[in-house]
């Protein structure tokens, strides 16, 4: 008897209940809500009064890695999460395949090289790595180039598989990793710069006149009489 009973009409007053909030006197509105990405999505939760300006801020797809037209909205989500930073130095082939390999794929990135014992130093803090190619995604440090390795974190990133970057998007150009010190020259050139009473005053004591010298005897009277 009770295996004849036609459930569907019980899963459908089931569904309602949940969607309305189990009843008239607990039901809440739904507002309907437009993403930066024009995606339309549906809540319970009304959405801040600054949502829709701070959804669409100006130039926010201008990534913090480069210049140009403003990024597609995934691209720009992955931006912001996870900025992508390539360390790499001079005559390395592994680091010209892993800058060749980011610019296909579309990956927007700063690159910082390392020449100096300074940039060694520094990256060596910053990786726990002496050895390059080494690829920063966020707070995550990969060291050395392999495609596959690579390709499974940007996915994880969230960046684009495709190369999605506008064109006119220019990628900002190589920076050492340490800032460079002053030359001596210049150093030479910002004491020179400096104003005229910032220099220490001469002493204004001048040495006495030296004395006299006495009084020459002619040959003719070599006593000195005098008449």
């Amino acid at each position: 008897m009770f295996e004849s009973i036609d459930r569907r009409p019980l899963r459908a007053v089931f569904a309602a209940v949940l969607l309305l909030g189990g009843g008239s006197s607990s039901a809440q509105a739904l507002y309907r809500i437009v993403g930066p990405d024009g995606r339309v999505t549906y809540s319970d939760v009304p959405p801040p009064p600054a949502a829709k300006a701070a959804s669409q801020p100006a130039r926010a797809g201008a990534a913090a890695a480069g210049s140009g037209p403003a990024l597609p909205y995934e691209l720009q989500q992955a931006v912001s999460r996870y900025p992508i930073t390539l360390y790499t130095t001079s005559s390395c082939a592994a680091c010209d395949a892993a800058r060749a390999y980011l610019r296909q794929r579309g990956v927007p990135f700063a690159e910082r090289t390392v020449t100096t014992p300074e940039d060694a130093q520094l990256l060596q803090q910053r990786t726990q790595s002496t050895e390059l190619p080494v690829l920063g995604i966020g707070n995550r440090i990969v060291k050395g180039y392999n495609e596959t390795e690579w390709r499974q974190y940007l996915d994880a990133a969230g960046y684009p598989r495709s190369a999605q970057l506008p064109p006119g998007y220019r990628l900002p150009p190589p920076a050492p990793l340490a800032e460079p010190k002053a030359t001596p020259a210049a150093s030479s050139a910002a004491s020179a710069a400096q104003p005229a009473d910032a220099v220490a005053p001469t002493s204004a004591y001048e040495p006495p006149p030296p004395p006299a010298p006495p009084p020459q005897r002619a040959p003719s009277n070599p006593a000195g009489i005098r008449f």
